[in-house]
């Protein structure tokens, strides 16, 4: 874990007046600094050697830096760089998406202690809260946080942070930062924000008053399909104590460095992939919602969506995540699914290859092994999910319509 606001290196000593592009290519690391080498080396270690009982005794000292869990070269390039394009103080990298979240809310929350939560969410964040969190005696509390002042009753005096997805995960349904961190501030309650279909491309939430951004970085950040990552994003205090507390000995969720280099490479073309990604997303969108076999269609920056204005004002683009579901409901879905050539049936998001994904479907084969599998709020069985991808996007259309005629 590593403060942004700590930089030694004379190469990013003006950083904060680089544009974001430049920042997400350079931003904490110094060619000179690792004998001329233009890209970040990867440290493959489990521990550190000292030359004396001192020096030993002063890397200790500096907060863990004896053994690879809890501190490594590479990662630390990529917890500044995070942190610098967030504007965040520090930042912090685990394993998976998944074991950010866990990172986060088991290393703040103790028994007896109440987490509010937006009534839809993730499913794998919604099996932690529903199943995991009630076994610590930490109570959950969902709300309808698309009206903020839902949150006003919510709050007691044991509640102690208020975490969201915006885009929310599958409808892409936005959410106001600014409104829900005000109300929980004036309360004096952290707020936490998932915000892995914007990225820090789209969307930075610190800007609008959140206190922690989350990061499945196995999505857009790394934007290939290749490595799994999760990151933290906040105040230096904060993340001092999820690295101390979190990565260090409950979850040991340590990434590996081999994941934060190629994590690294991704994320510098991340703009550029994003401005690609968005404006794929809007042309099928707008495709959709003229077809005469769709029945309905949500991307956050079509002028139908409810959440349009929101989402013009905290970002960017709107990334390339949207939902839509057929006027031949949960059969038709299914029967569209087999006669895709170009889209991939896949349940993850933000690669360069599109991926669409019927929850439904998925939902009730689980039912066979798990009785309690059900979907999350506000998700439909005719919903389809598509990540829009950076194939040709006549090639995606074509693919889709092509598949539509059946109906």
């Amino acid at each position: 874990m590593t403060s942004a606001k700590s930089e030694s290196s004379e190469k990013n000593a003006g950083d904060e007046t680089l544009g974001f592009d430049t920042r997400a290519i350079h931003h904490a690391f110094d060619p000179a600094e690792f004998k001329r080498s233009v890209q970040p080396p990867v440290f493959l270690t489990s521990t550190y050697g000292f030359e004396s009982v001192a020096a030993n005794e002063a890397a200790a000292a500096l907060g863990g830096r004896l053994y690879a869990r809890e501190y490594n070269p590479t990662t630390e390039i990529l917890e500044k760089r995070l942190a610098n394009l967030e504007g965040a103080e520090a930042g912090l990298v685990l394993s998976t998406g998944m074991a950010a979240f866990g990172t986060l809310v088991l290393s703040l929350l103790s028994q007896g202690d109440e987490l509010i939560v937006h009534k839809t969410l993730y499913s794998n964040t919604v099996a932690m809260v529903e199943q995991g969190l009630p076994r610590f005696g930490i109570k959950v509390v969902p709300v309808d946080l698309s009206e903020p002042s839902n949150l006003d009753a919510a709050i007691t005096d044991r509640t102690r942070l208020v975490y969201f997805e915006t885009p929310v995960n599958p409808l892409s349904a936005i959410l106001d930062i600014a409104a829900i961190t005000n109300r929980a501030h004036a309360r004096n309650i952290k707020v936490a924000v998932d915000s892995t279909f914007a990225s820090p491309a789209l969307q930075r939430p610190i800007e609008h008053g959140a206190d922690i951004v989350l990061h499945s970085m196995t999505k857009y950040i790394n934007g290939h399909g290749d490595t799994l990552g999760g990151a933290l994003l906040g105040d230096a205090e904060t993340l001092h104590m999820l690295h101390e507390t979190g990565l260090r000995y409950i979850t040991g969720a340590t990434l590996s460095p081999h994941s934060a280099f190629l994590i690294m490479r991704g994320l510098k073309t991340l703009s550029l992939r994003m401005d690609r990604h968005s404006a794929s997303a809007l042309a099928i969108a707008q495709m959709l919602e003229a077809h005469p076999a769709v029945a309905w269609v949500s991307y956050p920056f079509l002028d139908s969506h409810p959440d349009h204005a929101i989402a013009r004002k905290q970002m960017g683009q709107g990334s390339g995540m949207l939902a839509f579901g057929l006027k031949a409901g949960f059969d038709g879905a299914r029967r569209i699914f087999d006669r895709f050539q170009l889209l991939t049936r896949a349940v993850s998001l933000g690669d360069t290859d599109s991926l669409i994904y019927h929850p439904a479907s998925i939902m009730r084969a689980r039912q066979s092994i798990r009785k309690d599998a059900h979907l999350v709020d506000g998700v439909s069985e005719d919903l389809i999910r598509l990540s829009v991808g950076l194939e040709d996007v006549n090639d995606l259309i074509a693919d889709l319509r092509k598949a539509l005629q059946i109906l």
